[in-house]
């Protein structure tokens, strides 16, 4: 792996550097194998991104540049430019909230700044072949930050009254919570409506793709 940028414009160097390559030549540098596809390897774009952009966090609850307060995400994108899936932001946490707030949140912390990196992502573009696009990077606006909030709180409310069943969709204009587990047998502690402890399926805020889109659409256009 690169040694770890030492500022946020080293940072962007180096993502400007790897942008119109394929993932089989930034594998190869890494010495990484390209899996088949990414039904398995749901993270290894992100793997490959953090090598040589040097990210030393790994799966840890702080930013992927925790010295530069910098988060790194990955965006697929379509032949038109538009996303194709959420962004996972962070799990959710389901014990130990009380007294949390939105400024002391893992969500908050996590998009304080980040460093998007579209690449392609149509299906029919063979995984070896597909490039990686041009970074930006992003602080989100104070209506942005507004949107996260509101909908972060909203969500939160369902976790402390254990109303896990009641979320849907739906719920959160920008920001959604989902089930983030590799099968239904991954099950964590939580607490019930009652307020006794049970077992549950880990929860993941995900940024919607609208949200995400107008990120990409205000910046290159």
């Amino acid at each position: 792996m690169k040694p770890e940028p030492q500022s946020e414009q080293e940072l962007m160097e180096r993502a400007r550097a790897i942008a119109g390559s394929s993932f089989e030549q930034l594998a190869e540098e890494a010495q990484m194998t390209v899996p088949n596809d990414l039904r398995r390897d749901k993270g290894w774009v992100g793997q490959l991104l953090e090598w040589h952009l040097g990210a030393t966090a790994g799966s840890k609850p702080t930013q992927d540049f925790a010295d530069l307060g910098i988060e790194l995400k990955s965006i697929p994108i379509s032949y038109h430019g538009t996303p194709l899936e959420t962004t996972f932001v962070c799990v959710a946490p389901l014990t130990g909230i009380h007294g949390l707030t939105w400024e002391t949140s893992h969500v908050r912390n996590k998009l304080s700044r980040v460093l998007w990196v579209p690449v392609e992502g149509e299906r029919e573009i063979p995984l070896n072949q597909r490039r990686v696009g041009m970074p930006l990077i992003w602080s989100p606006s104070e209506q942005e930050e507004a949107q996260l909030k509101a909908d972060w709180e909203e969500l939160m409310e369902f976790i402390v009254l254990g109303q896990y069943d009641k979320v849907t969709a739906r719920h959160g204009e920008v920001l959604q919570l989902r089930p983030k587990a590799a099968n239904g047998r991954v099950l964590t502690e939580a607490y019930g409506s009652n307020g006794k402890p049970i077992r549950t399926l880990p929860r993941g805020f995900y940024l919607r793709t609208q949200f995400t889109a107008n990120i990409l659409q205000n910046y290159y256009a």
